[in-house]
C-alpha cells in the first residue's frame, strides 16, 4: 500500500464489492476494507516492525519510504517532518472517500 497506489485501488474495490457482493453484504466488507488499508498504510507511515516484509518486497528501505515513494520518487523519508506528516494525515482522510466513490460507481 502506498499514498501512489492506495486511492485507485480502494476505488477499485470498492466497485467489485458494489457489483459483486450482495447489498446486505456490502457495508461490513466495505468497513473490513477500509480497517484493512488504514490499520496497514498507517502502520507502514510508522515503520511499525510487522510491515517489514510488506515494504522489503516491494524493495524500499522503509514501511515510510513505500508510502511517500512508491518506487517512484525521491522524497527522503528520514526527513519528513510536521509538513510531510500534516499531507499525509490528510491523503489518510480521503481513504474512506475513494471506497465510498468506487462503492457509488459500481451501482451505476
Amino acid at each position: 500500500m502506498s499514498f501512489l497506489i492506495d486511492p485507485p485501488w480502494l476505488y477499485a474495490n470498492g466497485r467489485v464489492i458494489a457489483q459483486a457482493v450482495p447489498p446486505e453484504r456490502q457495508r461490513p466488507l466495505a468497513l473490513a476494507t477500509i480497517g484493512v488499508f488504514v490499520v496497514t498504510s498507517i502502520s507502514l507511515y510508522l515503520d511499525k516492525g510487522w510491515t517489514k516484509p510488506i515494504w522489503r518486497l516491494c524493495r524500499a528501505r522503509s514501511g515510510r519510504d513505500w508510502m511517500l515513494n512508491s518506487g517512484v520518487f525521491k522524497l527522503d523519508p528520514d526527513r519528513a517532518g510536521t509538513p510531510t506528516h500534516a499531507v499525509s494525515a490528510a491523503i489518510f482522510a480521503t481513504y474512506p472517500f475513494w471506497l465510498w466513490l468506487g462503492l457509488r460507481h459500481g451501482q451505476d
